[in-house]
């Protein structure tokens, strides 16, 4: 029944009202106020992003320091191993004769 009624108004092509603003436009804007807080919020993300990245950055130069220490200390632990080597070329085992150098008991 409504179907009919509604084809039987649309078309008679009477015309919609439009509806009249009730309220003053200048109340219902942010103002002054609104543009302060969003002026301070803007303010707070920057500082909020400036200080992650400088924390990243201090993260990556402390990882990329340690990597480079670690380097060192392993080049120096190689120096050291190839300096205490004996000049011909034998394992300290091999030198004393016994031709054992597995680690088993002598006897």
């Amino acid at each position: 029944m409504k179907v009919l009624f509604g084809l039987a108004r649309f078309g008679a092509e009477t015309p919609m009202p439009t509806p009249s603003m009730t309220v003053d436009p200048d109340s219902v804007t942010p103002g002054p106020a609104g543009f302060g807080v969003i002026v301070i919020v803007v303010i707070a993300v920057i500082l909020l992003i400036w200080d992650m990245n400088r924390r990243v950055r201090r993260v990556r130069y402390r990882g990329e320091v340690r990597e480079e220490l670690d380097a060192e200390q392993a080049a120096a632990q190689t120096q050291e191993d190839i300096a205490s080597a004996p000049a011909d070329g034998t394992d300290d085992e091999a030198a004393d004769g016994s031709g054992r150098d597995d680690g088993s008991p002598r006897g």
